[in-house]
């Protein structure tokens, strides 16, 4: 039985949409009915994409240079996050290309067909502009690339549900493919824009250090800051600490009872040794170390945290990051994804998949069942709980493998089916890259040594798999999120301006 989750969550922006059709004023004349028709195509549009959760602005038609001017000024006005430019009938280049060069936002040229077939026997040249959006694109083209402005483009059909009393043809073309692909395609890069909103501003937070040695964890900050748009908090054991003191017994008790409703806590021996039920005393740690972890977060607002401590033996710290993965799987399930280790890097790809509601799980490579040719992902420390099958078991660790101190650790798996990692690595100019690999969670087994592991069979065999992934100089970890999203990460990519590559 799948058991989901449903924690009260930190609120999203909203993206920013400007949207727009264009068209040729001396039309308007010519052909009565045309500049109304096309109007009610582009209001068709706005509405389909207010539906995905978007503030849309929609300017109307954009049909002579003045208008491009206008309409440039407008969505800077607006603070638009992304621009749809409706493609619905010829247009001069010379009236779009004002809006993008006076509006830096990314924009995507919407190329929908009102209707899969004209009449061809009844056709008038006004009713044939009505479905010309694509005879301006080539055009627009060649103007946005020689004026050195980037744009997309989504060709297909319009998707009414009905038609036009204007029209000589049948313009229902919702259940169409080229329809549904379209509109597929659309609400990714609304959701792409979703993403780059949200990471502008967004507060990272960076407790302790990276692991030591680990050279692929470490990050240049200020280079982080200029490619998300997010700023990155320094935190020390101290900061936290201070909240730890102030911890009630009855912030305990409430604690607890979450944990409780959320997590098995294990009753059985498990395989290992070092795995065994969690002692009463363990479970009072994590629950008080969670609230002051909660605390923290609040403090200093943050919408993302990573973390590693490192002390002498026996320091009190120690004790403390010892009680660190109950809570922070906690928190990475309220929309503040917790990456361990230091790895700012796959914290940003958790935050990523967390925006889109798609889970981001902190994964490793574990081992590799060449019977059942699958790969075992996963890690020691937070797991996304709201994308798990079933409730995750709490173990008692009598040590972090590599690491010092004991604690609480969370046993589970991602639910069975499509999964997608998204892998966030460093290429030695500084800049980001994006690893994209779809492949479906199995149901097949796990180890008992309170580690989350999900295994996972991609499109090519183990062996062949890896031989790509270690191609592309990932790092050691990466967030596994649920659903086949590689094309919609392809465009978080591309609007984040970075480099992305997916496997087959």
């Amino acid at each position: 039985m799948e058991v989901i989750v449903v924690y009260e969550r930190k609120d999203l922006k909203k993206p920013r949409i400007g949207i727009y059709s264009m068209g040729l004023k001396t039309y308007w004349a010519q052909f009565p009915g045309l500049k109304e028709r096309l109007i009610e195509y582009g209001e068709f549009i706005a509405g389909r994409v207010e539906a995905f959760g978007a503030e849309v602005y929609y300017y109307g038609l954009v049909d002579c240079e003045q208008e491009g001017k206008k309409a440039g000024e407008y969505f800077n006005e607006i603070h638009a996050d992304l621009i749809l430019a409706h493609s619905a009938t010829y247009v001069t280049s010379a009236s779009i290309l004002p809006i993008h060069q006076i509006c830096s936002a990314p924009s995507v040229v919407l190329n929908l067909q009102p209707t899969a077939r004209i009449n061809y026997q009844k056709t008038t040249t006004g009713e044939w502009l009505a479905h010309c959006g694509a005879c301006p694109v080539p055009e627009l083209s060649n103007a946005f690339n020689r004026a050195g402005i980037k744009f997309r483009v989504v060709n297909g059909l319009l998707g009414l549900n009905h038609t036009p009393e204007i029209s000589m043809t049948d313009e229902i073309t919702a259940e169409r493919p080229e329809a549904r692909r379209a509109w597929k395609k659309i609400e990714e890069w609304i959701l792409a824009a979703k993403v780059k909103c949200n990471l502008q501003g967004a507060r990272f937070g960076f407790l302790g250090n990276t692991y030591s040695g680990m050279l692929d964890m470490y990050s240049d900050f200020t280079m982080f800051q200029a490619q998300t748009g997010a700023h990155l908090q320094i935190l020390e054991m101290c900061d936290l600490d201070r909240h730890l003191q102030s911890v009630t017994g009855q912030e305990i008790t409430e604690k607890r009872k979450e944990i409780k409703e959320f997590f098995i806590i294990s009753e059985d021996a498990a395989a290992d040794p070092l795995a065994q039920k969690p002692a009463d005393a363990q479970l009072e740690w994590s629950a008080k170390v969670a609230v002051a972890q909660e605390k923290l977060v609040k403090e200093f607002d943050l919408d993302a945290l990573t973390y590693y401590y490192h002390g002498a033996p026996g320091n009190y710290y120690e004790d403390i990051q010892g009680g660190f993965i109950v809570g922070h799987s906690l928190l990475t399930a309220k929309g503040i994804p917790c990456a361990g280790e230091g790895d700012l890097k796959t914290c940003l790809a958790m935050k990523i998949c967390d925006i889109l509601g798609l889970g981001g799980s902190f994964c490793e490579i574990v081992t590799v069942d060449y019977d059942d040719n699958t790969i075992l992902l996963g890690h020691d420390g937070p797991f996304h709980l709201e994308i798990a099958k079933g409730k995750p078991i709490l173990r008692g660790m009598g040590l972090y493998h590599g690491k010092q101190g004991t604690g609480v650790s969370v046993e589970a798996k991602v639910r069975t089916g499509a999964i997608t990692n998204l892998g966030c690595t460093q290429t030695i100019d500084g800049r980001l890259k994006f690893i994209i690999s779809e492949a479906e969670s199995t149901d097949g087994e796990i180890m008992t040594i309170g580690n989350t592991q999900t295994p996972v069979r991609f499109k090519k065999d183990p062996d062949f798999y890896m031989d790509e992934w270690f191609a592309e100089s990932p790092t050691h970890h990466f967030a596994m999120s649920i659903g086949h999203q590689g094309s919609l990460y392809e465009k978080v990519a591309d609007l984040l301006e970075v480099q992305s590559v997916t496997l087959g």
